[in-house]
């Protein structure tokens, strides 16, 4: 699997010198859904990714918004569209737009001028219990957040959905009423309590033609990482949506929080031992090249 072409869906850089990031930013606890992120609180640049990733034949990566302040939304942007242009990649960018902001059309707007911009990402999970929630309530009910939902498709944007379960069932019905907006759930649909309300809400996810799943961040579900409960979890995942809408990402820095990263994509690699060729293809790396629109020869 080493030398098959990799695209790698859901990767983070960060200069903390450049732009402000909250939860990377002291003190630090273990209080939150994340626990402690104090071991990857330092800057994360590309050649650090490359150094991490280098048993892996790597052809491409999407960005996806790594919690910067929200008035530097655009300015990450920027950034990263000029790393992607001086250095190779990222190929695709998924940006963050608070979507039930007042004037989130402005942003979507100035993030689209950028051809690299695939998606955009606002952070919605949601849970009773507070050391699981990221946000105080759920916002995807209200008008305002789904109007601002709405506009992706104005712009030609997709949306990478990360939620938790519970709230699946009516975003699914969100989503349903707007085809031309491509959805890629986040890691796997961050089952981290009961698998049954899991599968049950990725089943009606599924069931939407337009939308895709990336497997990531599998730590947040088994920690410590435990490579039996993960192996079955990328096999249900796969099972779920199927090899052409289901792809892998490594969500690193993030995801070192649990395990290495030949560790984690040497795990993934053998819950899919057994799939064929083509199949194989498609989920390494052809569906978040097709999926994201990134236009590379793999």
């Amino acid at each position: 699997m080493e030398d098959l072409p990799f695209v790698d869906a859901h990767v983070h850089l960060w200069d903390l010198g450049r732009i402000r990031y909250p939860w990377l930013t002291p003190p630090f606890d273990n209080a939150g859904p994340n626990g402690s992120v104090e071991a990857i609180a330092r800057t994360y640049l590309l050649d650090d990714y490359r150094a991490e990733s280098a048993r892996w034949a790597v052809a491409g990566m999407v960005h996806v918004e790594a919690g910067a302040a929200p008035e530097q939304a655009l300015a990450e942007t920027e950034w990263l569209a000029d790393i992607g242009q001086t250095q190779g990649m990222p190929n695709g960018l998924v940006a963050f737009a608070a979507l039930d902001d007042a004037d989130v059309e402005r942003l979507l707007a100035a993030h689209a001028r950028h051809s690299t911009v695939k998606a955009i990402r606002h952070i919605v999970n949601w849970h009773a219990d507070p050391r699981r929630t990221y946000t105080p309530r759920d916002a995807t009910g209200d008008a305002a957040w789904q109007a601002g939902f709405a506009l992706l498709g104005k712009y030609g944007l997709g949306f990478d959905c990360q939620a938790y379960p519970g709230q699946f069932p009516a975003l699914a019905r969100l989503f349903a009423r707007h085809p031309e907006i491509p959805v890629v759930v986040n890691h796997a649909g961050m089952g981290v309590e009961d698998a049954d309300e899991w599968r049950r809400g990725m089943t009606l996810l599924a069931a939407l033609p337009h939308v895709s799943t990336k497997i990531s961040g599998l730590g947040f579900c088994f920690r410590p990482w435990d490579r039996a409960s993960v192996i079955a979890r990328v096999r249900e995942t796969i099972d779920i949506f199927g090899t052409a809408r289901a792809m892998f990402a490594s969500d690193f820095p993030t995801d070192r929080l649990f395990a290495s990263f030949d560790k984690t994509l040497g795990t993934y690699a053998e819950a899919i031992h057994d799939l064929g060729g083509a199949e194989k293809h498609a989920v390494w790396g052809g569906n978040a090249n097709r999926i994201y629109r990134l236009g590379l020869d793999l």
